[in-house]
């Protein structure tokens, strides 16, 4: 159920809207969008069910990390834990060189650790942090395999583990199997959820060129505080590249509470294209969650990825 729970708090990412974030530091800049107005949907092209469509079939996303393994580039990733007053008590800081020319090969170009980050044992005093080494360490060279098989969740236990994080990743509304009180929370797009969800469509500019429309799903503000906390996506936020409609970012604020767990996260990811083809540039995570006679754990996220060239051979 640990393990379970934590894939949850981890596993979606989109760009920035205006959630309520966990009062502290803030890894993410957010400057890439710059929003002109709200937008009034009148063509039969352009309605929600078409925005609703393409999150659910986008293939994009994923193909975009399964293109990293064409790529050698730079990944600098900063992760910060906290207290519980919410003062930082450890930080870590990697700059890796990914090289796909010719054999894979992971160089550290500069690795710094400080404060309370591991146990006597080696291993992570989080498991929020090495979830975060499981994910994003290694997604571009062993989970986001090309044309991998789904499972059926009762597999060996970290294979169902990816295949729920797929899922949670790639195909944002539909029900995750093997997650107790929480799997249908997430198929949020059936006829029951969306009435309590309210639409809104924005035209913007991203990173100061790309003409985008912003689609943001979030929980209406009259419902019932009892409704609201049975909810569990707060907010969901999609952004789509007007030229061909591919989604180049995502956002998504998640709150939950029951005698199980608690948790409060909210992720994003920014993509942006490299002679046509889009790849991965930024991940943000912020997140608390707690688990019965466990320590609860307190940690925000920033990965940055740069300077791609297409490797040798590719």
């Amino acid at each position: 159920m640990k393990k379970i729970v934590l894939l949850l708090a981890l596993s979606i990412f989109f760009l920035k809207a205006n959630g309520q974030e966990i009062p502290r530091f803030n890894p993410d800049t957010i400057k890439t969008i710059q929003l002109d107005s709200v937008v009034v949907i009148k063509a039969q092209r352009l309605n929600i069910e078409r925005f609703i469509n393409a999150i659910i079939n986008d293939t994009s996303f994923y193909q975009a990390f399964r293109n990293m393994k064409k790529y050698t580039f730079i990944a600098e990733n900063r992760i910060y834990t906290y207290d519980k007053n919410d003062k930082v008590d450890g930080k870590v800081y990697r700059k890796i060189r990914h090289n796909n020319n010719g054999p894979y090969k992971m160089e550290y170009l500069v690795k710094e650790d400080n404060g309370k980050v591991y146990k006597k044992n080696g291993k992570y005093q989080l498991y929020t942090v090495e979830m975060f080494d499981y994910i994003f360490m290694n997604a571009y060279n062993t989970d986001f395999v090309p044309n991998a098989p789904s499972s059926d969740g009762k597999g060996g236990t970290n294979e169902s583990y990816k295949d729920k994080l797929k899922t949670l990743i790639f195909n944002p509304g539909r029900p995750i199997k093997g997650l107790p009180f929480i799997g249908s929370k997430t198929q949020i797009f059936t006829a029951n959820m969306r009435q309590y969800y309210d639409y809104t469509f924005y035209s913007g500019t991203y990173l100061d060129s790309i003409p985008v429309y912003r689609f943001k799903i979030s929980v209406k503000p009259d419902l019932s505080s009892w409704t609201k906390d049975g909810l569990m996506i707060k907010e969901l936020v999609t952004i789509f590249d007007k030229r061909n409609f591919e989604i180049l970012g995502r956002y998504v604020d998640m709150k939950y509470s029951n005698m199980l767990f608690d948790f409060d996260v909210q992720m994003n990811i920014e993509m942006s294209y490299f002679d046509e083809v889009k790849l991965p540039t930024k991940i943000t995570y912020q997140g608390n969650w707690d688990y019965p006679f466990k320590k609860e754990e307190r940690a925000s996220f920033l990965v940055v990825h740069k300077d791609y060239k297409l490797a040798r051979g590719k």
